[in-house]
Parts: structure tokens; C-alpha cells; sequence
């Protein structure tokens, strides 16, 4: 096995940010196979080592290639382009204005003990993670736009971290 591929030649998946989860899926059951640090517990030791370097380095790729934002930022690394996450805080004022308009609307069914609002966030904040996931593909996939998929990255980390709140709220009022 080669471990200096990258992740989807790993996979042999194309090197998109739309891909075929059941194909990775499957070929992660079939590399885990092949590498498994169980397969070689009979080899001398530099196999052992050897299997346990590749059995990392594949769950490495696949949780990066099953995240939709570590897939993203992956994929702009291939293309030597930085997403920015700890160094580029700029973001649109329209988008922290909708931010702050989501969190205060958490915070407001949170301190109200609103399940039923905080479900109703959590639906609508899938469907609008999901639209900006396609923005996300076009500005990789289809227009190679690859500031543009950075700022998208940033947004979703975002959006991401309102998912938490919103289903920390839920866990904790549903406890």
C-alpha cells in the first residue's frame, strides 16, 4: 500500500467534494480488511508496525473524506490553498448578522424551555446547512472558485457550531 496517496486515490474515489459515501464506505470495509493490525498479529514486528501505520492512515483519510468540512479543506489543501479557519475572521456582515439571529433565537427558546422551537431551529438550520453544502460543491466541483469554497468552509464551521448549541439546548431541557 502506498500511504503517500492521497486520500480519494486511496479510496479510488475522485477527488470531488460530492462523493459516493456508499463507495467509501465500502472501500474503507475493504482496506480495513487488508491493513487491520488483527490481520498481522502473527508477523514480526516490523509488519505489526507497518500494519498499524496503515490502518491509521486509512481511518485518517476516511474521517476526513466522510466530514463534509474536513473533506472541503482537504481538498483546497490539495490545491495548496489555506481555508483560512484560525487565521481569516472576515466574514460577511449579512452572514454574523443571520448568526446573531440564529443564536439569539436559541438563546430565547433555550432560557424559555422551547423544545418545540429548538427542534423547529434545528430542522431549518439542516435545510440552510444543506444549501450552503451546495454552494460548497459548485464553488469546488464546478467553478474550481476556490476562495470562494473557503469562505464557504468558514461559514459551515459556523453553522456547525450553532448545530451544537442547539442540540446541547435540546439534550440539556430534554434531561
Amino acid at each position: 500500500m502506498d500511504l503517500s496517496r492521497d486520500y480519494f486515490a486511496l479510496f479510488d474515489l475522485p477527488r470531488r467534494f460530492v462523493i459516493d459515501e456508499e463507495a467509501l464506505d465500502r472501500a474503507w470495509h475493504a482496506l480495513q480488511a487488508e491493513v487491520h493490525p488483527d490481520q498481522h498479529a502473527c508477523a514480526p514486528d516490523a509488519d505489526r508496525r507497518r500494519a498499524m501505520q496503515w490502518s491509521l492512515r486509512v481511518n485518517e483519510a476516511y474521517t476526513t473524506l466522510k466530514k463534509p468540512i474536513l473533506r472541503a479543506q482537504y481538498l483546497l489543501e490539495l490545491v495548496g490553498v489555506d481555508a483560512g479557519i484560525a487565521t481569516n475572521t472576515a466574514m460577511a456582515p449579512e452572514f454574523l448578522m443571520e448568526q446573531m439571529e440564529w443564536r439569539e433565537a436559541v438563546a430565547e427558546a433555550r432560557a424559555g424551555r422551547d423544545v418545540d422551537v429548538l427542534e423547529q431551529l434545528r430542522q431549518r438550520l439542516r435545510t440552510h446547512a444543506d444549501a450552503v453544502r451546495g454552494h460548497l460543491a459548485r464553488h469546488l466541483d464546478e467553478r474550481t472558485d476556490y476562495p470562494a469554497a473557503a469562505d464557504t468552509v468558514r461559514q459551515l464551521m459556523f453553522i456547525d457550531k450553532l448545530r451544537i448549541e442547539i442540540d446541547d439546548a435540546l439534550a440539556v431541557l430534554e434531561d
